[in-house]
């Protein structure tokens, strides 16, 4: 597939929205998972080109994954480990495909620790885009967390009593209580 400028500057403003859906909680969650195509699925893995555990597959699932919901967004308390998390996606690299398009970006997340300066390298996101009739969304999403056991983030998060599922370590189902 031969991907023009307007499906690379698509792809790109699809990962630009990403990032600000799921620090937000923008529309319950739903604008997070309306970014995914209907059978979506986002996931954690530990390897670039490896899938890991699937946290989150369909609208529904993944707008509890955006943070919220059917029933609305859920408050994230000061204790949290991901209390004022916020994410930044950089250095897209798109790559067309016989389908659609792959892309890596690198993951930062600032806020880590409940220090709003700290800046913590989180991996990065690997994808598989198609092309809708909505425009282009996300079939599948991994975020690569190559280095997660060391992550200041998952220490506490372990530390919260946070559950990861069996096999790869996967991002949690819930959120701590507070």
């Amino acid at each position: 597939m031969t991907l023009t400028q307007q499906d690379y500057t698509e792809i790109e403003q699809l990962n630009a929205r990403y990032v600000y859906a799921v620090d937000e909680c923008t529309s319950s969650g739903y604008d997070y998972a309306d970014l995914y195509t209907a059978d979506g699925t986002f996931g954690v893995s530990t390897a670039w080109g490896v899938p890991g555990v699937v946290f989150a597959e369909g609208r529904e699932a993944l707008a509890r994954a955006g943070g919220g919901g059917k029933d609305g967004c859920v408050t994230r308390a000061p204790s949290s480990p991901v209390f004022g998390i916020h994410h930044v996606a950089s250095s897209l690299v798109i790559t067309p495909t016989g389908t659609g398009a792959h892309g890596r970006s690198t993951l930062l997340a600032i806020g880590v620790g409940h220090d709003p300066t700290a800046i913590e390298w989180q991996g990065g996101y690997e994808d598989t885009y198609v092309k809708t009739d909505k425009g282009w969304r996300i079939q599948t999403r991994w975020h690569v967390w190559i280095d997660m056991e060391s992550s200041v983030q998952y220490k506490s998060m372990i530390a919260a009593g946070i559950k990861f599922p069996t096999g790869t370590p996967a991002a949690p189902a819930t959120e701590p209580k507070p």
